[in-house]
């Protein structure tokens, strides 16, 4: 039977796995309102180490106090800031290095274990319900979708955004 790792154990562990990613992580938060799906991307940021996030006028940000219910603290790893617009952020990002990928389901998205995301990616995640404007994907660098299976069609925006920052992750590790 199989026994559970000591908290030295696990700390050792994840000390282990940081030292395989060393691309950096961005991510752009377009119009997302509920703050529990804002809590669960900033805890998802902080497991994957994102290095800044930016909140377009209009998102729901990390000083809302709900958000804490699913953040559980993590919000203290995660540099962020508000902008005023999408277009601003993207040009921050890019001017900054980052190769800004849209999640989103368009005619011209690829699927995202078919993207090449082994090196510094900042991920643009829009609306709950509308997803990213079209503005907005105008100016990525690529557009990727996560494929499913099943009768539907979009996965909650928190875990989608999970899914993406595990795979930007998996790809950088050698």
């Amino acid at each position: 039977m199989s026994e559970q790792l000591s908290n030295t154990d696990l700390k050792r562990l994840h000390r282990e796995w940081r030292k395989r990613g060393t691309n950096r992580l961005g991510i752009i938060i377009e119009g997302v309102q509920g703050p529990y799906n804002i809590g669960s991307i900033i805890r998802s940021s902080a497991a994957e180490r994102v290095d800044f996030a930016w909140f377009i006028s209009g998102s729901t940000t990390p000083r809302n106090p709900k958000t804490g219910k699913t953040a559980l603290g993590t919000d203290r790893y995660v540099k962020w800031a508000e902008s005023p617009d999408v277009e601003q952020a993207i040009k921050s990002a890019q001017s900054e290095g980052y190769s800004v990928v849209g999640l989103e389901l368009t005619h011209d998205a690829i699927p995202i274990h078919d993207a090449d995301l082994n090196t510094d990616i900042c991920f643009l995640i829009g609306h709950e319900d509308r997803g990213v404007s079209k503005r907005a994907l105008e100016l990525c660098d690529l557009i990727t979708f996560i494929p499913q299976l099943g009768k539907v069609g979009s996965l909650n925006v928190s875990i989608a955004a999970s899914i993406a920052f595990y795979e930007m992750r998996r790809q950088g590790w050698n």
